[in-house]
């Protein structure tokens, strides 16, 4: 017998597999078979965890998303009711001349949050209604926007809640001083916040207005259809011009600054703003709804109200600010437009500066130090090639 065919007779027991009858089993080693198990086990906890952390990275996303529509687009309303009231006007196309005052102000809404969110609005557009699947992640990213919403709304009152007392200590000098962390003692109890609070028709200095007030007597029902005087600028108005100096307040304009530029911003608040460009070029503050959300978180911040909530006694919130954003929104003609385009534009530059890029001509950046700097330069040059 050769050597390979003695090799093939030890090799045939261990090469051929023994295959139970019953079972149909391949007998494989424990040790082997725990170790596949154990590297099955590692692959799909990894990919569990990628998927979790993809997942926390999408809901982290909406979230931040989510901030900016409290800010930016609506203070109280749900985006649901938002997107209802788009799809009904994508529905009934022929008939808009028979919207409410209630359904057009959704439907700025709507418009507001698809200029915020514009890939929000492409997700709605695109999305399929057959599909149980694509409606379950319809809903998770509202919610992940409503948390983000109900969020940024939480921080910026509290943020104003202490800006607001040190501001007021600060211009005011009361005999009693707001404490940041104390809103029992604002409100009508307060001399200097009752007088920001009064509604503009009333004189608080009369002490029949303030008992009135304070005793809240049928006579003097503060409600959301009056103005209050921190609105106006100087905190006083001409009852023969309601209009005007309204919302110029000093007050207003810090807590705009506060909430959406930076706190340390907020200390200037009397001049046209740092100088930076924002008439062309930023947004911010055009948006009505911008100015509408801080008038009612100041507002909030001046009174003896420890939590947030739509109404504070005789005054609803949200009505207020409805009130706020149809003053910008709804107005009655060309003549009251004009008002807010100007009114918009002294926001602008209060809270940004104005600019004068356009006085920046040919002639005058000719005798500026760079230009010139550079004219030495190549003169300096043009000198040593004359001497060469």
């Amino acid at each position: 017998m050769s050597g390979l065919e003695a090799a093939a007779e030890v090799r045939t027991p261990t090469s051929t597999p023994v295959i139970p009858a019953l079972s149909g089993a391949v007998p494989t080693s424990v040790d082997a078979r725990a170790k596949r198990r154990i590297a099955a086990l590692e692959e799909e906890l990894d990919t569990l965890r990628q998927e979790k952390g993809s997942k926390q990275r999408k809901t982290t996303y909406y979230v931040a998303q989510g901030r900016a529509i409290r800010r930016m687009v609506a203070l109280y309303t749900s985006l649901e009711d938002l997107i209802a009231e788009n799809d009904r006007r994508c529905e009934d196309e022929d008939d808009s001349e028979a919207n409410t005052s209630t359904q057009d102000r959704l439907q700025r809404g709507y418009i507001a949050l698809a200029q915020a969110l514009p890939w929000l609005h492409d997700k709605l557009t695109h999305l399929d209604i057959d599909d149980a699947e694509d409606m379950l992640k319809k809903v998770s990213v509202i919610m992940q926007l409503k948390r983000g919403a109900d969020a940024a709304r939480g921080d910026d009152t509290s943020t104003l809640k202490d800006l607001v007392a040190s501001w007021v200590n600060q211009d005011f000098r009361p005999s009693r001083l707001l404490k940041s962390d104390d809103k029992h003692s604002r409100g009508f109890v307060h001399d200097v916040c009752g007088k920001l609070l009064c509604p503009a028709e009333w004189d608080w200095h009369s002490d029949s207005v303030k008992a009135g007030i304070r005793d809240r007597t049928v006579d003097y029902i503060v409600s959301e259809n009056s103005w209050p005087l921190f609105v106006y600028e100087d905190y006083s108005i001409n009852p023969d011009n309601l209009e005007q100096g309204l919302f110029r307040s000093k007050v207003l304009v810090q807590a705009f600054k506060a909430t959406f530029t930076s706190p340390s911003s907020a200390r200037e608040a009397d001049g046209d703003g740092d100088g930076a460009d924002i008439l062309e070029n930023n947004r911010r503050a055009r948006r009505q709804l911008n100015q509408a959300k801080v008038k009612t978180c100041v507002r909030f911040a001046l009174s003896s109200v420890t939590s947030w909530r739509t109404v504070d006694g005789d005054f609803d919130y949200e009505i207020f600010w409805n009130n706020i954003v149809d003053f910008f929104e709804a107005v009655p003609g060309p003549v009251a437009q004009c008002r807010v385009n100007k009114l918009l534009e002294w926001w602008t530059r209060k809270v940004f500066g104005r600019n004068h890029r356009e006085d920046l001509t040919p002639d005058v950046v000719s005798k500026m130090s760079v230009t010139a700097l550079a004219d030495q330069r190549m003169a300096l040059e043009d000198a040593a090639f004359d001497s060469d």
